[in-house]
This record gives C-alpha cells, sequence and structure tokens, in this order.
C-alpha cells in the first residue's frame, strides 16, 4: 500500500511540474533567443547521458593525436563545423548565439569532460531538438573519431592555427567576388601584367 502511495506521489508531482513547466513556457514565450531554464538544462544533459550506450560512452578512439590527423580534423571542422562553432569552438557566431540551446563553448568542461565515445557519439547521431545534426554514415566513420581528437585540442588552439582555418572556412559568393576583385587588382599592379598601352600617333 505504501508503495503504491509513494508511486502515486511521484507521478503527481511530475504531473504538477510538466504542467508548470508548460504555464511557464505559454506564458514566456517559445522564443529561441531565450536561455534554456536550470530545468530544462539538467533535464537535456540527464537524456543525452542516458541516450548514449554503455558500450558506445565507453569506446575507445581508433586514432592517436599525431599532427597530420590533427591538420586533417581542423580542415574539417573549419570547413564543417566552424559555421556554428566558431573556429575556436567558443560557440560565438551569429547562427550558433542564435540556436535554442546555443551552440556551447566546447573548451569548457561540459564539452570537454565527456568521454570520447559521448562526444563521437554526439558528432555521428546529432541531438535531437537542437541545430545539432548528424554527421557521418549509417555505419561507423572515421572522420568524426578525427574531430574528437579536434575538439580535445581547441582548449589549445594557437593563433597561427586559427588563421589557417579562416582560409578554410566556406565562403558566400560576395566573399568570394570581393577575394577575386582584389586579386585582379593586385596581379593587374604587378609589373608585365598590365596591358599594353595603345600607341598614340602624333600627325605632323
Amino acid at each position: 500500500m505504501r508503495k503504491r502511495t509513494l508511486l502515486l506521489s511521484i507521478i503527481a508531482a511530475c504531473l504538477a511540474g510538466a504542467a508548470a513547466l508548460g504555464w511557464v513556457t505559454i506564458r514566456h514565450g517559445l522564443s529561441a533567443r531565450d536561455s534554456p531554464s536550470a530545468m530544462e538544462t539538467y533535464v537535456a544533459k540527464t537524456a543525452r547521458r542516458l541516450s548514449v550506450p554503455a558500450s558506445e560512452r565507453n569506446a575507445k578512439n581508433p586514432f592517436a593525436q599525431t599532427p597530420n590527423i590533427l591538420s586533417e580534423a581542423r580542415a574539417h571542422f573549419a570547413d564543417h563545423c566552424a559555421t556554428c562553432h566558431g573556429n575556436d569552438g567558443s560557440g560565438k557566431t551569429q547562427i550558433g548565439q542564435n540556436l535554442y540551446p546555443k551552440a556551447p563553448d566546447m573548451r569548457l568542461p561540459a564539452t570537454q569532460n565527456l568521454t570520447d565515445g559521448e562526444i563521437y557519439y554526439v558528432i555521428h547521431n546529432g541531438v535531437r531538438l537542437s541545430g545539432m545534426p548528424a554527421w557521418g554514415t549509417e555505419v561507423k566513420d572515421d572522420d568524426s573519431w578525427k574531430l574528437v581528437l579536434f575538439i580535445r585540442h581547441l582548449p589549445h588552439l594557437t593563433p597561427e592555427e586559427e588563421r589557417e582555418m579562416e582560409r578554410l572556412n566556406p565562403k558566400g559568393s560576395e566573399e568570394r567576388q570581393e577575394e577575386q576583385e582584389e586579386e585582379r587588382f593586385l596581379n593587374d599592379d604587378q609589373p608585365g601584367n598590365q596591358a599594353p598601352k595603345t600607341p598614340t600617333h602624333h600627325n605632323h
């Protein structure tokens, strides 16, 4: 009898909490400009932890952090991930800061304290009800494992590495046109690249 009463009490508390959360949400609106509440953050983190199977959570990265692997992963991150996460992993981009929840600063413990398997799982499978898509193929993919190594490296990213990544970031049509115009301007200024002038004829 006591167990039944306790179970009913727990269910009632959960329903009351859900109703309160729903009421606050309706009153406050569904704007993506807000930051998640403490309750939402706790529920999301708990759900993420529970959703990753133990075998995946404890999976070992098949790659070692070598200069070549980091260089490959850095280029991949600059081309595929930096639009939301920034080259430095801070998430301080126009898109990253307007997602709900906002893109995290992956240099901080909330990300760095995850296991390699958990980070891989998030990259490979994405996160529902967020802006994080699933990358890779249906099977294990090497690129995601290499990205895990680069994410581990983010707290130690050098200014030189960031500058290299800026050259690899996707560019819009306006940026590409501007670069082409700058290149043409610089080439025209080089000796031997200027168009020959039309000779002027004088009548005597």
